[in-house]
């Protein structure tokens, strides 16, 4: 895998197919591989399909200090920088959305079009930061307990229900990367509603109405401060339900980017 070198360290990423970039961003607890690896084949048959491990995640290093949006931006832009060749189409999920949406506004020059799927904007509410902050005192008092809540609290019933009690318990025994202590940290942090009207590229913003990591609500507020941008709501979608039932997100974001202008 290759790592092109920042300003105060490395970024690890994956680049598969060939054609125009299509860098995917992921959120907490991902990485390029966990958060990708199932769509990776959906896209590569016409893009060169870009994605970066951000701090925390991979082989990606910086100066250890505390995680911005600004510097996981600037290790976006890199890797799309090295992989692609020119402007690329930016897909960015969670966490990951935020930063997406970062790296278009202070770089509209790299970014041709924009989608958010299941994005936060703004944390500095009374439920986002208790439920960040719970997050945070879980994953430091038991990470097995920390896995279990977020299980729930990320899957709708229907997918939890099918997965069965067998695979329910495999499910638990996934890898976490090893910075997802301060991936955290920094999602509870994320306000990034002043770059919102900077974005120029054409945006979709894709809600999923059964979220309670990243409620709906956080996708209207995109959508609300990002001109001209479409929204779109899938109803009952968990957060999570995407990296087991992607195609509905799949199919308007290959339309979306495929088409021209915004989508509106």
């Amino acid at each position: 895998m290759p790592v092109v070198p920042t300003t105060d360290g490395s970024v690890h990423y994956e680049a598969d197919g060939h054609g125009p970039g299509l860098v995917l961003v992921h959120g907490v607890g991902g990485d390029a591989d966990k958060a990708f690896g199932h769509v990776v084949h959906r896209f590569g048959d016409d893009r060169t399909v870009v994605r970066p491990n951000l701090s925390g995640s991979g082989r990606t290093t910086d100066g250890g200090g505390e995680l911005t949006v600004d510097l996981l931006a600037g290790q976006v832009a890199a890797a799309a920088r090295a992989a692609a060749d020119g402007p690329v189409d930016l897909f960015g999920f969670s966490m990951g959305g935020a930063v997406a949406a970062a790296t278009a506004a202070t770089r509209p020059e790299l970014v041709r079009r924009l989608v958010l799927v299941g994005a936060i904007a703004d944390m500095s509410g009374p439920r986002a930061r208790f439920n960040f902050e719970l997050w945070r005192d879980l994953a430091a008092a038991d990470f097995g307990l920390f896995k279990r809540f977020a299980t729930l609290q990320g899957f709708s019933p229907e997918v939890v229900d099918g997965f069965g009690h067998d695979g329910l318990a495999r499910s638990l025994e996934d890898e976490w990367p090893p910075g997802v202590a301060r991936q955290i940290d920094l999602a509870a942090r994320i306000d990034i509603r002043g770059l919102l009207p900077r974005i120029q590229a054409p945006t979709l913003v894709i809600g999923l109405g059964g979220d309670q990591m990243a409620p709906v609500g956080q996708s209207r507020l995109l959508h609300a401060g990002i001109a001209g941008s479409r929204l779109v709501e899938l109803d009952g979608d968990g957060h999570m339900d995407w990296f087991v039932r992607p195609d509905d997100i799949v199919k308007l974001t290959r339309e979306f980017l495929g088409g021209g202008g915004n989508g509106c």
